[in-house]
């Protein structure tokens, strides 16, 4: 019997030592077929001792640990070459701003979650790469040429004087003398923000007291922010669909026969992904020694089962990634039965009786 904890152990030693990995790499090294694999790795992902990438090599993620995302950098030639070109410029700027790049860019910054990091200043959108702290984005933002902020000091005498003020961030503090009475000042002031030096001047109705002013002044400071949720995009390439409210379709006989025969041998079904009348797609699990497994189950009324069908079906599967399970009530042909065996670890067929 297989010692879970020493095999988790194990693949953790092996990606520390090498880095980001395919589970069929990680198989060869532990010595166990790559559907158990899979299964020791959906649990350390659960358990946050590895991290998964969204980049896909061959349809597979990669599995890595903690401080070794630059590595990953090394497999940018499997995206997309406008994701890859994305990546690269991203790399280069270190920080890009969103409405700057072309439609294309733009969509494929929002693809390369490994990569890219989403944040906000005045309202615009922003990428970082992943590597840089934000601390050194800060200072490039402060860097940026300040505008200057004049206030306007009105005197007991009644006379304006110009206080300049380097830092924006600064309060801005308007001083009334003493002996002014709240009755002499200026029912009108607007605080006007452009790229010309900042000014206060009376003319336009004041609607908070100076405080208010100052406390907004306060919330100005630090230009990241983080977008935890994906940042939304309307990209103009894209026709907008508008999806129409799906009926619930009945399930066929062969469909319930299918459910019932994967109840009867102790699969329990995750996700219903589609069905038609001789067809069903779920994600199904089965308690094994090591644990549960979760297979793509794909489900056809076929007396006779092809290499191609079960082609389909794994490369479906490995998208996910998950091991697949075909089931038919007929046989598998002489080269879908070679290819079965080829991938045996993580391709499996049971009739359907």
């Amino acid at each position: 019997m297989v010692n879970a904890v020493l095999v988790k152990n194990k693949i953790l030693e092996i990606l520390k030592r090498r880095g980001p990995s395919l589970p069929i790499q990680l198989a060869k090294e532990v010595g166990i077929s790559s559907l158990f694999v899979s299964a020791f790795l959906s649990e350390l992902s659960t358990e946050k001792k590895i991290k998964i990438s969204k980049l896909k090599v061959g349809g597979s993620p990669l599995y890595f640990m903690d401080g070794q995302v630059d590595q990953l950098e090394k497999f940018h030639s499997y995206m997309h070459p406008k994701e890859s070109e994305a990546f690269l410029l991203l790399k280069k700027e270190k920080v890009l701003k969103d409405s700057s790049q072309d439609p294309a860019i733009r969509v494929a910054l929002r693809s390369i979650k490994d990569f890219a990091v989403g944040f906000t200043d005045d309202n615009e959108i922003y990428w970082k790469h992943i590597l840089i702290p934000n601390e050194e984005v800060e200072l490039m933002f402060k860097s940026k040429p300040k505008i200057e902020d004049k206030i306007i000091e009105i005197s007991n005498q009644g006379e304006e004087n110009i206080i300049n003020t380097d830092n924006k961030e600064e309060l801005i503090e308007v001083t009334i003398k003493d002996s002014i009475k709240l009755e002499q000042v200026p029912e009108k002031i607007e605080i006007i923000e452009q790229v010309e030096p900042l000014k206060i001047i009376k003319d336009e109705i004041i609607k908070a007291p100076i405080q208010e002013i100052i406390q907004e002044k306060k919330l100005k400071t630090n230009p990241i922010k983080q977008i935890q949720k994906e940042i939304e995009f309307d990209n103009p390439l894209v026709e907008k669909i508008i999806e129409k409210p799906k009926k619930e379709k009945i399930k066929s006989d062969f469909v319930l026969n299918v459910i019932s025969f994967l109840e009867k041998h102790h699969f329990k079904i995750l996700e219903e992904k589609d069905h038609k009348s001789k067809e069903y797609l779920c994600i199904a699990e089965l308690d094994s020694t090591l644990g549960p497994i979760s297979f793509l189950t794909l489900a056809k009324d076929k007396k006779s089962v092809s290499d191609e069908d079960l082609k389909k079906l794994l490369s479906d599967s490995q998208r996910i990634p998950l091991p697949a399970l075909y089931l038919a009530p007929g046989e598998m042909n002489k080269k879908a039965k070679e290819f079965q065996q080829k991938y045996y670890s993580i391709l499996k067929f049971k009739k359907i009786t």
